[in-house]
């Protein structure tokens, strides 16, 4: 098959769509299940490399959650501890321990659960059982993989009344080197950014405290390979293996700093006791459990422990969780590693950072005010590595 013919574009009116390889070769995948569209091919070449990128850098299987072309998060297969299990609402996943690729998706599905409401995942090893059961159960798009276990692919084909979109991807295939895309009319070409991302890109460490631990250069290889495929401008908190918080598509770089650290303090909230106590009724579907949690750790717009309102969620009334508990919790935060898609032009990205708990910063530098951003991490202890590597997507 070297085309595939889709229902439409982008939008419904962008007709007609196709995928298709220039040269006439084959295309590299093969739809086992469904009819993925446009943009589910825009989220499932994305996020492999994504994966596969991680699974060569680390040399442990990964998985991401893609919406709307960016990961809402990508994480390696790390155990979860049980605070996480239950954050993560798979605390009841039997075998989960003895699968490294489900805990991977565990995690990145886990992390920000509104964002991947309706998500595209992928895997880099070929998707077991334990994973998709669990896939099963979670409202998504589809998925890709290099492979399926025979049980598996039944479970998943299974999903969504048979139209779960169900992709194997050829682990081999290698693009050409230079790429091209239209943009009104015009073709746009380049060399692919086959920039490789690993411990030796953090090794021009340009603070006074230049102890990087083996487990933050996981986590910075981890945040910037997620930036390589984050709609810029972008940064991207992580934390024991995973990005906890992504900030994608902002114009200003301490708008994408505020908004993964609001992300990554939530997915942290998320385990604090209070939300983990949470009497929830038996009925609540699991999007619903997502919004009612962040809106009772965010204080949205529905007040969701008020009178009128709790018994729609709750077996019981709920004690609000304050600012200060929040701002105590969050204090006792620390190790996370964050990175950056470009410089950092002002010293207000680490004085954010640090209010999330960021200890480790890896940015290309290169700013007028690197000086100045130098001075705040050393202010804060921090370990912060120039990598002189930008990584912007578009």
């Amino acid at each position: 098959m070297n085309e595939f013919e889709l229902k439409y574009g982008c939008n419904p009116n962008q007709k007609p769509a196709k995928i298709f390889m220039h040269e006439g070769q084959d295309l590299p995948i093969e739809i086992l299940n469904g009819r993925p569209g446009y943009i589910n091919f825009l989220d499932a070449f994305n996020s492999w490399q994504l994966v596969k990128e991680l699974k060569a850098a680390i040399g442990m299987p990964a998985a991401s959650s893609f919406k709307h072309v960016s990961p809402t998060s990508a994480a390696i297969g790390l155990k979860l501890d049980d605070k996480l299990k239950k954050a993560c609402f798979v605390d009841d996943v039997e075998g989960l321990d003895d699968s490294p690729l489900a805990c991977a998706y565990a995690r990145a599905r886990g992390t920000d659960r509104m964002c991947s409401f309706g998500d595209w995942v992928a895997l880099s090893d070929i998707c077991d059982v334990t994973t998709a059961k669990m896939i099963k159960r979670e409202v998504s798009d589809g998925i890709i993989a290099p492979g399926y276990e025979p049980e598996a692919l039944e479970i998943l084909k299974a999903k969504k009344k048979g139209a779960y979109n169900v992709v194997r991807i050829d682990p081999s295939y290698v693009p050409a080197p230079i790429e091209h895309k239209q943009v009104f009319g015009i073709t746009f070409e380049q060399g692919r950014n086959e920039f490789k991302i690993d411990r030796e890109l953090l090794s021009n460490i340009v603070t006074e405290n230049k102890d990087l631990p083996e487990s933050a250069i996981r986590d910075l290889i981890i945040s910037l390979i997620t930036l390589k495929y984050t709609q810029s401008n972008s940064v991207c908190y992580a934390y024991h293996g995973q990005a906890i918080g992504v900030g994608a598509g902002q114009q200003s770089r301490i708008h994408c700093t505020r908004l993964a650290g609001s992300k990554a303090d939530t997915w942290f909230l998320r385990q604090c006791d209070k939300v983990l106590a949470l009497p929830f009724r038996s009925d609540l579907a699991r999007a619903d459990r997502d919004n009612v949690i962040d809106g009772y750790i965010n204080h949205n717009e529905e007040d969701v422990c008020a009178d009128g309102n709790w018994q729609k969620y709750f077996t019981s009334q709920p004690e609000k969780l304050t600012c200060q508990e929040k701002k105590d919790f969050l204090a006792t935060i620390d190790d996370v590693s964050i990175g950056s898609d470009a410089f950092f032009p002002f010293s207000d990205n680490i004085e954010r950072a640090k209010k999330s708990g960021v200890k480790y910063v890896a940015e290309p530098g290169g700013s007028i005010r690197d000086d100045a951003v130098i001075d705040c991490a050393n202010k804060y202890g921090m370990v912060m590595a120039f990598t002189g590597m930008r990584l912007f997507h578009h």
